[in-house]
């Protein structure tokens, strides 16, 4: 056995303990319009510092801002990870978790992300089905659930345009016909497009959003690796958006080099497309900044290359100048690993000032940085289209005093009501917060 190997071994052994380097910076010094970005760090030993899953003991919640109150919108899901709320204020969920990947699990690397990520609380079989929850009486707490969709593979987005309802699962996109009103869908789905899947499927949620018009669909597709070490060959219509065409199913790639976008929104003043991202990983607790960012036409974002605009990251071979010139540095950044998933932006919300225009962003939380960030809901101000501000918590308290995972928050958005739902797939639960009464 190789040295690496065994050093990796002992250091899982030893109960996964945070091993590694230690941030230099605070998580606000790699958040803004120009975050700190210092030299990368890259040790032997990439640093893990795992918050364990442990639920919500009874009677414990989230901390909400001042102004405001959160509550069980609903309980006693399994694995809750995105959320789209139906015209007649229905609330989709969908109760998800990686597929099998078996070229994932080969080797040293791939046996300790395994490790990682199932006492993160991600390691549970997924469900594979969405969800129905109604709140009939509008008191903020679900009466009702019904199964609305199963046997689906591994789902994750969705969104309805007229009675189509499109669901990203993480091999391909699907359309289900939507009566207003329906509990359960019993039909057949058909397949719009396939997307980038396979027994190597390393970022799996796909995201999907139409557009104003409906003409169009936009779908996230994560990369295959953290920085391409598996092969370029393997990022294939990967970390890019897809554009689809609703009618024909024909796409093409709208943004690249995206390494693993997840929420999707329209700026409302602005019209933008806007996508929160997950950064890469293992040169560092302070890099690389998660960030959220309008999303151009033919943009390229610097993955694997360059981060953050043209910041070459050297471990990529071979590299490629001609692209890293082309870069495009995002427009904010919300701090190193937070691992950055949900966003919605605040259009119809109830929620009191000082959260009335901007984005709310759910950060699932790290395992790349010593001392923790994320695991939090956090609200970016915005003005004229455009963040205009420091991030405001909304929702915190999700780690214990023992650095504990209660609950992790993943997708975030705003219900009939004016209110805020996140979805929370370590404390099986969705929240809901709203203005204090």
């Amino acid at each position: 056995m190789r040295k690496p190997q065994l050093i990796f071994i002992i250091a899982l052994a030893g109960g996964l303990a945070a091993c590694g380097e230690t941030s230099s910076l605070q998580v606000s010094d790699g958040t803004g319009p120009s975050p700190k970005l210092p030299e990368p760090n890259k040790t032997l030993i990439p640093t893990v510092n795992i918050a364990p899953a442990i639920g919500w003991p009874q009677g414990k919640k989230p901390v909400a801002a001042a102004g405001t109150q959160v509550v069980a919108f609903a309980e006693g899901l399994e694995h809750p990870r995105w959320l789209y709320v139906l015209p007649n204020g229905d609330v989709l969920v969908a109760e998800t978790n990686a597929p099998s990947k078996s070229d994932d699990s080969n080797g040293i690397r791939g046996w300790i992300m395994g490790k990682v990520m199932g006492r993160a609380g991600a390691g549970v079989p997924s469900p594979n089905r969405i969800t129905l929850l109604r709140d009939k009486d509008h008191d903020g707490v679900a009466e009702t659930r019904t199964v609305f969709l199963e046997n689906l593979n591994s789902p994750f987005g969705m969104t309805l345009v007229g009675k189509d309802l499109y669901v990203a699962d993480t091999d391909r996109l699907l359309r289900f016909h939507y009566e207003n009103g329906e509990t359960a869908i019993k039909s057949q789905p058909i397949k719009v497009v396939d997307l980038p899947g396979g027994t190597r499927n390393h970022h799996w949620t796909k995201n999907v959003i139409a557009s104003k018009d409906g003409s169009k669909l936009y779908v996230t597709v994560g990369s295959n690796s953290n920085v391409g070490e598996n092969g370029m060959d393997q990022e294939e219509g990967r970390a890019a958006i897809w554009e689809v065409d609703r009618a024909t199913g024909n796409h093409r790639i709208f943004a690249s080099g995206i390494r693993n976008p997840n929420g999707l929104a329209w700026e409302p003043q602005s019209g933008a497309l806007w996508t929160a991202v997950n950064e890469r990983d293992e040169i560092g607790s302070d890099l690389v900044p998660d960030y959220i960012t309008s999303v151009k036409d033919g943009g390229f974002y610097g993955w694997p290359y360059s981060y953050y605009g043209q910041h070459i990251d050297v471990r990529v071979e071979p590299q490629n100048p001609d692209l890293v010139a082309k870069a495009i540095a995002p427009d904010y950044a919300v701090g190193p690993h937070t691992a950055s998933l949900g966003l919605t932006f605040a259009e119809g919300s109830k929620l009191p000032a000082p959260f009335t225009q901007g984005a709310f962003i759910g950060q699932h939380g790290s395992w790349n940085r010593k001392p923790h960030s994320g695991y939090k809901v956090i609200f970016v101000p915005f003005s004229a289209g455009k963040p205009s501000g420091q991030p405001l918590d909304v929702l915190t308290g999700f780690l214990n005093d023992e650095g504990k995972a209660m609950g992790r928050p993943v997708g975030v958005v705003i219900d009939q009501q004016g209110g805020l739902l996140v979805a929370d797939d370590v404390g099986n639960k969705i929240w809901r917060v709203s203005a204090a009464k």
